[in-house]
């Protein structure tokens, strides 16, 4: 009987020990193949010929790095002020419709940048609805007589990102001004504060943090943005790595831009970690209260409601009302074609597989970090996410240079061994735009599932093994039962952001597939914009489903 303990004690410890590394390797090869295009664009870099790099500096890296930076600036300042002044107007009073506010400033993010430009190109145009219904109004026939600016500028596209992006900003700082201590607030209004400075001496320093990292994420958004950039006549570092590599056929000398735009992500969040290295806070024992709202009636409450319901209305709600109509008329004309059908189709099929691929991978990364805790994992872990950080531009072409090497090894093999070639594998089956998908929304996944683990007492790991689960088997009867509202999440913020995704999805699309994203940059490129009107609205109501997952979750938090 002692024997047979002495034998059977080791087993299920070497079961244990060989399943967390199966699970660690993997996470390593998820990791390494996020690391992948980044590595190819280095080596393609250094294959640039002779005074290519002199020629990118001397004429296309200053125009594009200080339209960049210009853009960028602008976009900053603004998400910031508007981000900041809704939180604290819909956190620090009460008036009528703001429980409605809270909510609905969140709705520009349900309409990607590029689409609020294709609106607003159309709606603003000297022959558009806009400015035909100004002229009206002041008695002039004709474009020639009055025009308003052109919104194809420096102004026009930082105003309209702005718009779009500040929820970035609301979001992380609505909550931080939340969960400050309101004693804080109240020793302030002791020694006879008003509210107005208390907000510029009190809260807005405790919210630096909060700020810091919603216009980082802001200002990665527009470094992404390829669409918006383009139509509004902004040449961006994205729009030169996509112009050189299409129109020029310069692959060095794209992955070269492309590298210097991975030199301004890593300073952009160097210098955001760098502002708030010094950033404490703390509370004491005492529990926490939130902040009392300052009542606002009559005129006050109806100014205080008007105010934030401007970024709303611009940011969301007359794009989307526009695109509506727009999609409604072009409808009643000529129905639904088949190409749209098809595009339509292409745009789920292909999300749909890249939103199970990632939740995989995410699951993997975040179940290994799990099972086995420390420094390396943390390494892991942050190395997998780091295609969200990086544009989708530069993924698309790291990713790019990594399958057309991949195809042709294929093909030169395959010929060898059988005498016919295989052709472009990789991007012709449309797997190398998977790969960018994982590559890009691989940290929401991970953030998510790992989230999800994190509720999960350890003590219930402890129970399945002592009933002799393995790993796998703690995964599949304990930990995936329990953190199927985090996979749903996660599932619902992957496949959205792969709709809207276009950059990428420019890039390394198979030949004739078009999605819904690439059919409303080609109609908005040619001027057609009725032509668009479907796939556009199509891709905002889509777009509303997170939002309102992130609307219920902060409405949770809020009466927690």
């Amino acid at each position: 009987m002692t024997d047979l303990a002495t034998d059977t004690a080791p087993r299920p410890a070497r079961s244990f020990r060989l399943g967390a590394r199966g699970w660690v390797l993997a996470s390593l090869l998820i990791a390494g193949l996020v690391l992948l295009p980044v590595l190819a664009l280095g080596w393609q870099a250094a294959q640039g010929s002779d005074g290519l790099w002199t020629h990118l500096v001397r004429n296309v890296l200053p125009h594009a790095l200080g339209q960049t930076a210009i853009l960028m600036a602008g976009v900053g300042v603004l998400t910031a002020a508007l981000g900041t002044a809704m939180a604290w107007l819909v956190t620090a009073y009460d008036f009528p419709g703001r429980r409605m506010l809270e909510w609905a400033l969140l709705l520009p993010l349900a309409v990607p940048t590029y689409i609020v430009a294709y609106a607003y190109l159309d709606l603003l145009h000297p022959l558009g609805p806009f400015q035909s219904l100004v002229r009206a109004i002041l008695g002039y026939d004709s474009p020639r007589d009055f025009r308003l600016p052109d919104i194809r500028s420096m102004a026009g596209a930082v105003g309209l990102l702005s718009l779009v992006l500040f929820p970035y900003v609301y979001l992380p700082t609505r909550a931080m001004f939340m969960t400050q201590a309101a004693n804080l607030v109240e020793a302030a209004r002791t020694l006879g504060t008003s509210r107005g400075r208390i907000f510029w001496r009190v809260a807005l320093p405790l919210a630096r943090p909060a700020i810091a990292v919603g216009v980082s994420l802001a200002l990665m958004e527009t470094l992404n943005d390829i669409g918006a950039s383009e139509f509004l006549g902004v040449r961006s570092l994205t729009i030169s790595v996509y112009t050189t590599w299409v129109t020029r056929s310069d692959l060095p000398g794209a992955a070269q831009i492309a590298l210097a735009m991975l030199l301004v992500v890593v300073a952009l969040i160097s210098l955001e970690r760098w502002a708030r290295r010094r950033q404490r806070y703390s509370v004491g024992v005492q529990r926490a209260r939130s902040l009392a709202r300052q009542p606002l009636r009559g005129r006050a409450g109806i100014a205080a409601f008007v105010l934030g319901l401007l970024p709303v209305v611009f940011g969301f709600l007359l794009p989307a009302l526009y695109l509506a109509v727009e999609a409604w008329q072009r409808f009643r004309f000529a129905g639904l074609s088949d190409r749209l059908l098809v595009e339509a189709g292409n745009t789920f099929l292909l999300s749909a597989a890249a939103t199970a691929l990632v939740l995989v991978c995410g699951l993997a990364v975040a179940y290994a970090a799990r099972v086995v805790p420390g420094r390396g994992m943390q390494i892991v872990h942050r190395t997998a996410s780091v295609g969200y950080a990086m544009p989708g531009t530069i993924l698309a072409l790291g990713i790019l240079i990594v399958a057309a090497g991949l195809d042709q090894w294929i093909d030169r093999t395959v010929q060898a061994w059988f005498g016919a070639g295989t052709g472009l594998v990789l991007i012709g089956s449309g797997a190398a735009l998977g790969y960018a998908y994982l590559a890009r929304f691989l940290a929401i996944s991970i953030g998510s599932v790992e989230a999800g683990l994190t509720r999960i007492p350890r003590s219930y790991d402890q129970s399945a093994r002592t009933l002799g689960q393995g790993v796998t088997g703690m995964l599949r009867h304990v930990h995936l039962p329990l953190s199927k509202p985090a996979l749903a999440a996660a599932g619902l913020l992957v496949f959205v952001d792969c709709m809207k995704e276009l950059s990428a999805t420019l890039l390394l699309r198979p030949l004739n597939f078009e999605t819904l994203a690439t059919h409303l940059y080609g109609e908005a490129s040619r001027g057609t914009y009725e032509e668009g009107a479907i796939a556009a609205w199509a891709i905002v109501l889509v777009g509303i489903l997170p939002v309102i997952l992130l609307a219920r979750v902060g409405h949770r938090q809020g009466r927690d």
